[in-house]
């Protein structure tokens, strides 16, 4: 059962959240995938997906990137949610360590992921730790990047339908970075 860790509400009323928890049992209205850019879900937080989402993420993914093409961190795609409770699975792609430029690249990927969410008129989103598994991306610094990005998303955009952003995590290191540098940064208006 997925546990409210804390959050953060902010002066729109939009929340964020952070919960300890697998992310594929989420009910929210989409889940986002870490994903690469031919969304091939093959492991991490992608091969979780698959595994219990059913192999109809994977046929829609294909259908996706031969339709438009690869996807970038600032574009992602979206399936159906399968055999998941949610309705949609947005795929975005996060940043490889080492590339150059991967805090921009992060922030672009949340932030495309939220605008995604909005034009399918969502109302709650569920994202992993992007980049922090495999890619090699510094946990407690993605977790500055990923809350400044729904900050500044939920700043800027009055006209949100958006209500509910949550960080699922699952792994107990990845846990206590975010919780590290989300308290000590204040950014928990609440502690659950």
């Amino acid at each position: 059962m997925n546990r409210v860790l804390g959050e953060h509400v902010f002066p729109a009323g939009e929340t964020l959240q952070l919960v300890e928890g697998d992310l594929t049992q989420e009910e929210v209205d989409a889940i986002v995938n870490a994903a690469n850019a031919q969304l091939q879900h093959g492991g991490g937080v992608a091969g979780a997906i698959i595994r219990q989402g059913g192999s109809e993420i994977q046929i829609e993914s294909n259908a996706w990137v031969r339709q438009y093409g690869p996807v970038s961190h600032a574009e992602p795609a979206y399936t159906s949610g399968g055999k998941l409770p949610c309705r949609y699975i947005i795929h975005t792609v996060g940043p490889i360590w080492g590339e150059g430029d991967e805090d921009r690249k992060l922030a672009s990927a949340i932030g495309g992921s939220l605008r995604l969410a909005d034009r399918l008129q969502l109302t709650s989103v569920a994202f992993p730790a992007i980049s922090t598994g495999i890619y090699g991306f510094p946990k407690e610094r993605a977790a500055g990047v990923i809350y400044n990005s729904v900050r500044d998303y939920f700043g800027k955009d009055s006209t949100s339908g958006l209500k509910l952003a949550r960080l699922t995590l699952f792994d107990q290191p990845t846990i206590a970075a975010f919780l590290k540098v989300w308290k000590s940064s204040g950014f928990f208006t609440q502690s659950v």
